[in-house]
């Protein structure tokens, strides 16, 4: 019986909504003090105001950045020519890229072959019938 109970609270199964509703319905302010409750504010106060001068600053460098790209006559088209040419030369790097790129040429230079083959034969037939 006891290990059905131990079993019991050491399930591992994920929580579902109705257990993620359960938890956010619990009151955890009456399991702090009022000195913990006054501490958590003001660091909640600390943390909005930090998070809002990080916006503004954000929004500072967003817009010098803007104006930087916009005196060097970097767009939103160069800017996309640039990134696909970097993925093409990424991509070519790759050792699968390699591969594919010998197995697909060699593959190529047997069929290349082969319709030579085709087209020599059928022309000897033709030479054959005159």
């Amino acid at each position: 019986m006891e290990a059905q109970q131990a079993q019991g609270l050491l399930e591992t199964q994920p929580l579902h909504e109705t257990d993620e509703e359960t938890v956010t319905d619990i009151d955890f302010t009456s399991m702090i003090s009022e000195e913990e409750r006054e501490e958590l504010k003001i660091e909640l106060a600390k943390l909005e105001d930090e998070v809002s001068t990080l916006r503004q600053v954000l929004a500072a460098k967003e817009k010098h950045l803007a104006e930087i790209k916009q005196k060097l006559g970097i767009n939103l088209m160069n800017e996309l020519k640039q990134n696909f040419s970097k993925s093409w030369h990424d991509m070519q790097t790759t050792s699968a890229y390699k591969k594919t790129h010998e197995t697909l040429s060699h593959a190529g230079q047997k069929a290349t072959a082969a319709i030579s083959n085709v087209g020599t034969a059928i022309s000897k037939k033709f030479g054959d019938m005159r």
